[in-house]
């Protein structure tokens, strides 16, 4: 049996929406970076860029589980000296959803420049609607455990 190698040129990529309401955001989160990186599809090849595109909507919906929302804390940098910022989760999940969304897929995509340019084909919106209809995305529902495709 031959194995294929995908080429770059001939990665053909659809949308795929996923609704996260109501539903964990690690959970959400694992589906859209497996969709993203491409391993959901049988001729994934790994140093190939063969993902699709993601939008996520309702992430002001999300659940984290647990004390999450209240001992998660989510730190960054300014680059200056004592510039060390933190932000509670439950002060994100408020304030910018959409963005503790991004922070948990990006942490799953891997670290290499194939990471970095599927993290551009994410879109996440905190309410039910978005400007992606012309594109007909397939909806994708997340499942609670094991495979999430």
């Amino acid at each position: 049996m031959k194995s294929t190698m995908l080429k770059p040129e001939t990665v053909e990529r659809k949308w795929y929406v996923i609704d996260a309401a109501n539903k964990p955001l690690g959970k959400v989160a694992v589906c859209a970076a497996t969709i993203l990186n491409g391993k959901h599809r049988p001729e994934y090849t790994p140093h190939v860029d063969c993902g699709e595109c993601v939008i996520i909507v309702n992430a002001a919906n999300a659940v984290l589980t647990g004390k999450k929302l209240d001992q998660k804390i989510h730190y960054h940098h300014s680059g200056y000296i004592g510039g060390l910022k933190s932000v509670k989760y439950r002060t994100l999940m408020e304030k910018k959803p959409e963005m503790a969304m991004e922070l948990a897929v990006k942490g799953m995509l891997p670290k290499n420049h194939i990471g970095d340019v599927s993290f551009t084909r994410l879109r996440v919106y905190a309410g039910p609607e978005h400007e992606q209809e012309a594109q007909q995305p397939i909806p994708v529902e997340v499942k609670s455990g094991g495979n999430d495709l």
